[in-house]
């Protein structure tokens, strides 16, 4: 974990810039994001649902997502695609029966509320992959979220990349765009420097020339992108950098309950003496309000990675828990208090009305009264009562003592380069073309995309990873129009499925 942690904020950076975990500390908030060959999706959960249609009904989005049809379809060929399934042993770990026990406390809510297994992009059977990579099943080993080490996950990396490949795709790690521009001929061209140079003279910057450019850097990455490119002269919407929404996020424990839970990974291969403990998200608690949609969120159950264990202990030594701390340093996390922990992931609505600007040339998030959103306490609320039933101490932040503060975070960052009507209402149009940002507000730059995370305008409610593909995949049925190209949705299966250890492999 030490080797692949990166963390920045207004006056540090420590580690390396090819880390695995990106962790942005923010004055008023902070990210976590994944950076490698795969993104985000190499450390979420997973876990694949769509929006409350009333998400789409905001006047937010423009008509055509609604209106054209495909959104249906861009959900269709990304559930074809990811292949997301519960668990069918879900609703029996520990950790699941833990949650239906919590939830006890709200039986009396006034809104409707449910115990479910939730949809997830896991193999719970050996099968092969979209991508055409052979995949075991799933062990449910819990370290999902530290990078799935079985390859039963279903990413970026083992689906669509692989895919790309086989089509003639070439792949390169290791460059980070800065900005971009436009050529007086008209091309688009990236100005790219090498993370890891051999040598500090190799350390310069590149040009690559392309005829189109698709920005899926996320969130972060590609309004980052924009935002330089707009300092340094390209005309882009006056709205770049706004509507940036936490998704109304919230990772919280419940603290030396007086049930089970087993909830910290056990490794793969599994470590002697322990059992799997379910994937990083295997049980739900959904309440829904008919009346108010912002009053709707989820609630599940997730699972600390095994890698990062030896830190636990460290981590709940603060506020009157020195004793517990102590306890699992002599006996490890997978008994003592640290068993009996539940962390919560929780996903709800907000305001979306942070926003990026550029600060010495770095990407920051300015959203001052971000605490105050009215999801926080919603959340509090509730997390509180669930926590209180099963006997345990409501713990918000753990780290509230360090570098981290009392600042909300999310890993869900949504917006920055959001999706409108015209220029004077986002950054790209329904297409996900770039606004030029000119008198014309419906003018784009021709060959210039953005899809994303970015492009989405509000909270969505849920774990955003089957939409943002459902968008991107509907971005691309109308790129496939607007172009002239056939499009086959059917994967190229190799003659015999790739090993999961070797997903870039082309084989005939």
């Amino acid at each position: 974990m030490r080797t692949e942690m990166r963390v920045t904020g207004k006056s540090m950076a420590v580690g390396s810039e090819t880390g695995l975990y990106d962790v942005r500390l923010g004055e008023d908030m902070h990210v976590l994001v994944g950076c490698g060959l795969g993104g985000g999706s190499l450390v979420n959960a997973g876990v694949a649902l769509r929006p409350d249609p009333r998400v789409f009904q905001d006047a937010v989005w423009p008509g055509q997502i609604t209106q054209d049809g495909l959104l249906d379809k861009g959900y269709n060929l990304a559930r074809q695609w990811l292949a997301p399934a519960s668990d069918p042993q879900a609703l029996d770990h520990t950790k699941s029966q833990a949650l239906s026990q919590a939830a006890k406390a709200l039986d009396a809510a006034p809104s409707g509320s449910k115990i479910f297994a939730p949809e997830i992009v896991v193999s719970f059977e050996a099968t092969t992959s979209s991508g055409g990579i052979e995949q075991p099943a799933c062990t449910r080993c819990g370290d999902c979220c530290g990078g799935c080490n079985v390859g039963a996950k279903n990413t970026v990396a083992m689906t669509y990349l692989p895919d790309a490949v086989r089509h003639g795709a070439e792949l390169f790690t290791g460059a980070k765009v800065s900005h971009l521009e436009k050529a007086p001929s008209g091309l688009w061209q990236l100005h790219v420097r090498d993370m890891a140079p051999a040598t500090k003279s190799d350390n310069t910057e590149r040009r690559l020339t392309a005829t189109r450019v698709i920005l899926s850097a996320g969130t972060l990455g590609s309004t980052e992108i924009l935002l330089r490119s707009k300092a340094k002269g390209l005309q882009l919407s006056d709205r770049l950098g706004k509507r940036f929404s936490a998704n109304g996020d919230i990772i919280a424990f419940g603290y030396d309950t007086n049930v089970p839970v087993n909830a910290v990974g056990v490794g793969n291969p599994i470590k002697d003496g322990l059992s799997p403990v379910g994937a990083s998200v295997s049980a739900q608690l959904e309440i829904h309000d008919p009346d108010n949609l912002d009053n709707g969120l989820c609630v599940q159950e997730g699972v600390l990675p095994s890698s990062l264990a030896p830190m636990l202990p460290v981590m709940f030594v603060p506020n009157g828990r020195l004793l517990g701390a102590l306890k699992s340093l002599i006996s490890g996390v997978y008994k003592g208090p640290l068993s009996r922990l539940q962390t919560f992931f929780a996903v709800s609505h907000d305001s979306a009305a942070g926003q990026f600007e550029l600060d010495r040339d770095h990407l920051v998030l300015k959203w001052p009264n971000a605490a105050d959103e009215p999801v926080y306490k919603r959340l509090d609320a509730i997390l509180g009562k669930l926590v209180g039933e099963i006997g345990g101490s409501y713990i918000k932040n753990p780290l509230a003592g360090t570098l981290m503060g009392h600042q909300p975070a999310t890993a869900h960052p949504l917006g920055g380069c959001s999706i409108g009507t015209d220029a004077s209402h986002g950054v790209v149009d329904h297409k996900c073309r770039v606004f030029a940002g000119t008198s014309d507000t419906t003018a784009i730059h021709d060959g210039l995309y953005v899809i994303d995370g970015a492009i989405i305008p509000r909270s969505l409610g849920v774990n955003p990873l089957l939409t943002i593909t459902a968008l991107a995949e509907r971005a691309m049925l109308h790129f496939a129009a607007d172009h002239g190209h056939s499009l086959n949705h059917d994967p190229v299966r190799p003659a015999s499925p790739i090993p999961a250890s070797e997903p870039g492999l082309v084989r005939a």
